[in-house]
């Protein structure tokens, strides 16, 4: 059985090894993407620049920043939930922002979860083992998340 990916978009160091530290302390082995800013996001989602040659289907989830350099989470999200292939991914707005119109917008715009990052280091770290276990192990992910079998490819690698 493949494991599941993660796309974790996240601008802080700090953050990012956090959260790495916390789904690896619960044994979940998926392979985490890390990308930093919004536009890699994109750039990962759509399969462009370095990520032109991705071949694996959509990420099980995407844990998402709202405070981002160069395109900014909601921007993310909306263009996500926009795109007819992109939309069934679920998206976890991952963020330490209590602002109630970023709470409501993201929900406008369809974010499945939307967790406050919390300032005690325990409880951020079983916030992260929580969101993991869900996501990448309990959840049934959307239909097409998987890579898709190509004939073309099969043949191409040897597979004929």
């Amino acid at each position: 059985m493949e494991l599941k990916r993660i796309l974790l978009v996240e601008d802080s160091i700090r953050d990012v090894e956090l959260i790495l530290t916390s789904l690896a302390e619960n044994n979940l082995g998926n392979e985490v993407v890390v990308v930093r800013d919004g536009e890699e996001a994109l750039d990962y989602l759509y399969r462009r620049g370095l990520y032109r040659l991705r071949r694996e289907g959509n990420p099980v989830v995407v844990l998402l920043d709202l405070k981002l350099p160069k395109i900014d989470g909601i921007e993310v999200l909306t263009d996500i939930k926009a795109n007819e292939a992109l939309r069934t991914v679920p998206v976890v707005v991952l963020t330490s922002s209590r602002e109630e119109d970023d709470l409501t917008r993201c929900y406008e715009l369809g974010t499945n979860a939307y967790v406050v990052k919390p300032i005690d280091f325990h409880e951020f770290v079983d916030a992260i083992k929580g969101l993991g276990l869900f996501w990448a192990i309990i959840n049934e992910p959307p239909p097409g998340s998987m890579p898709p079998f190509r004939v073309s490819q099969t043949i191409q690698d040897g597979g004929d």
